[in-house]
């Protein structure tokens, strides 16, 4: 740890631009007239609104109106819910959408020339990325946020492994689904309509499986979405309108339970994935050397 004292505007243009050349995202914080070089090379300069002057303010990328450093630090970590949710929300509609294909793709070669109807895809589609979608983007704040180092500036929005988790959450969803036709198939039960149930179900339980904070209240309007969607799932199957719309099938009882039971995988599976490969924060940079002058 490094502290500078007294130091002059020059030198403070230097310890940001040390600060920079380092790799490092610089929020930079001041109140006077000497501060207004450094507030502007920063990444994010931040002025006092209160006791501030008119140059710090117009300076700055920030103007706290209350003064309080406190509110840096609740706007960086609002900042980084949001972040993750975006992050979380692409995981589980790319990982849906990669199921579906493959489900198109594979179903042929397992004796299923047409697996899914356009009018299901659609439906699935609208249940799946409608309410739940949205209500991922309500996700509270993960607990250890803020223990995180900040990620570099150039890192894509899906990086950090986000693609090789995307697609095996897909191929899961879409072996899950293409086991449930084929052995649909070969029992003499719809086929297609069991296709239909599981695929929707097996994502929505990715999508429970995402939650920031399992097992608590936190975010119940993703829970209230979730039955919802599944209701309606459901509802394509039993509800003559709907089936005749969808060209679906009536399941008996038993086959409704083992779709249910398979959907639960989905959602196991997101929890032992998150488990085993956190997505650890990427190593702190060192920091740099004394500034020149």
């Amino acid at each position: 740890l490094r502290v500078y004292a007294r130091t002059t505007p020059d030198q403070k243009l230097d310890i940001v631009q040390a600060w920079r050349a380092s790799g490092h995202v610089v929020a930079m914080t001041g109140d006077g007239v000497n501060d207004g070089p450094a507030l502007r090379r920063a990444d994010i300069g931040v002025a006092m609104g209160q006791r501030g002057t008119e140059v710090a303010r117009q300076a700055a990328d920030l103007v706290l109106a209350d003064d309080n450093l406190a509110t840096v630090v609740a706007a960086v970590e609002e900042g980084r819910r949001v972040y993750a949710n975006v992050r979380r929300f692409l995981l589980y509609a790319l990982a849906g959408g990669t199921a579906e294909i493959l489900v198109m793709l594979l179903g042929p070669f397992l004796g299923m020339p047409l697996p899914l109807l356009p009018a299901q895809i659609l439906w699935i589609n609208l249940l799946t990325h409608g309410l739940p979608g949205v209500a991922l983007g309500a996700e509270p704040v993960a607990p250890d946020v803020m223990r995180h180092p900040p990620r570099p500036p150039d890192e894509s929005v899906l990086g950090a492994g986000l693609w090789p988790r995307l697609l095996a959450m897909g191929a899961l969803v879409a072996g899950v689904t293409l086991v449930a036709g084929v052995w649909a198939r070969e029992t003499g039960r719809p086929w297609q309509s069991m296709m239909f149930l599981v695929l929707g179900a097996t994502q929505l339980g990715v999508a429970l499986g995402s939650r920031a904070r399992p097992g608590s209240l936190a975010n119940p309007f993703l829970l209230l979405a979730v039955a919802t969607a599944l209701a309606l799932q459901a509802a394509g199957i039993y509800l003559p309108p709907l089936r005749a719309l969808l060209g679906t099938e009536s399941l008996p009882p038993v086959d409704l339970a083992i779709a249910c039971a398979l959907s639960g995988l989905g959602h196991v599976a997101m929890r032992v994935h998150r488990r085993l490969f956190p997505g650890r924060p990427p190593r702190a940079r060192s920091a740099p050397g004394p500034a020149p002058g």
